[in-house]
């Protein structure tokens, strides 16, 4: 086992005493790492959680870390650091927390995955592109189950308009189609992420790209055609062809952390760009392009709208998100607020 079949093609600083490795592994804060020495189980170093302030301070699926080897193979490596990540998707935590979660590092391509089926969603997609444009990884659009299409032309094009210049693979994982032009995309030594809802078929997918059954699979709900989940935690695997893969847990729902709504909806800023006001907001302002587009039958009323929610979601987020890295701070620091404010307070005293 050698770490450029891991996707190392870069000479990486490793501190005297550690070992380089890449995270394959993620399941409940249990980490599988690869190195040129082969594989081993492994646990964060006691110093790093300490310091850890958020989410993104731990490893995830992708990283490259140093690791203090084990003395034996059946006792735990120890993650003492962390590199620097070249690319990282984030996403909001499920619920109504604002802490991000990171699902993949160090990706050189991000699979959206949709389904031609009932999954198909256009404003999903928008999400999906906003996130995928901030992570600094590029994206490519994967639709499902082409067989279960109702408008399979109308939904390219649709598709094609929003992707733009990104590329759009078709495939019917059932039989294959599309199956060999996706593989044929895949190149040796690059990691690829698969993203996208419960049922879309990613697990598929990775099974008929490996030629084996690497990834269980469960059936969709006929009556709404969400999926169950199959896969519950992030792992990378080599394929055949030398190419790197993440699977990651179905979404269902991709809250914004770090976004680049407007690289997204280049159409609408275009129009924007003949807004009277610099400012303008598109939605009540006097002599807005934009609105004035949607009228005329320029631009359509579902672009408008995707763009004005995932703008708002993104501003909101981002305050709250920060307010939360703060008070980790504080609480790291100090124990908590109204400690720092004791200790704030009796500095104060001592000056005078």
């Amino acid at each position: 086992m050698k770490l450029t079949e891991y996707g190392n093609t870069s000479t990486q600083n490793v501190v005297a005493g550690l070992t380089l490795a890449r995270v394959t592994a993620l399941n409940h804060q249990q980490y599988t790492i690869v190195t040129d020495a082969g594989q081993f189980s492994a646990q964060v170093a006691g110093r790093m959680l300490n310091f850890a302030v958020g989410p993104e301070d731990f490893p995830t699926v992708g990283d490259w870390v140093q690791v203090r080897l084990p003395d034996t193979p059946l006792d735990l490596a120890t993650i003492e650091r962390l590199n620097v990540r070249n690319t990282v998707f984030l996403r909001k935590g499920a619920g109504r927390g604002h802490e991000a979660q990171l699902v993949a590092a160090n990706v050189d391509w991000l699979l959206l995955c949709m389904s031609l089926d009932g999954n198909f969603n256009l404003r999903r997609l928008e999400r999906y592109l906003a996130v995928a444009a901030a992570s600094g990884a590029q994206a490519a659009v994967v639709l499902t189950k082409a067989d279960l299409a109702q408008e399979l032309p109308a939904q390219e094009l649709a598709v094609q308009y929003i992707i733009g210049t990104a590329p759009l693979i078709v495939c019917d994982a059932s039989r294959q189609d599309g199956v060999a032009a996706l593989a044929e995309f895949m190149q040796s030594g690059l990691t690829y992420a698969f993203l996208g809802s419960s049922g879309v078929g990613k697990s598929t997918l990775i099974n008929q790209l490996s030629g084996e059954q690497t990834q269980s699979t469960q059936a969709v709900r006929t009556k709404d055609a969400h999926g169950r989940h199959t896969t519950t935690s992030r792992q990378l695997l080599r394929l055949g062809n030398g190419s790197l893969v993440i699977d990651t847990p179905g979404m269902r729902e991709l809250g914004l952390v770090e976004a680049d709504v407007d690289a997204t909806f280049s159409d609408v800023l275009a129009f924007a760009a003949g807004c009277r006001f610099s400012d303008c907001t598109h939605q009540q302002e006097p002599g807005c392009a934009v609105r004035q587009a949607v009228a005329d039958g320029h631009l359509d009323a579902g672009r408008l709208t995707g763009y004005l929610q995932l703008r708002a979601e993104q501003a909101e987020n981002v305050a709250l998100r920060g307010k939360t890295r703060e008070n980790a701070k504080i609480d790291r620091m100090f124990g908590s607020k109204k400690q720092m404010k004791a200790m704030m307070k009796v500095a104060r005293r001592k000056r005078r």
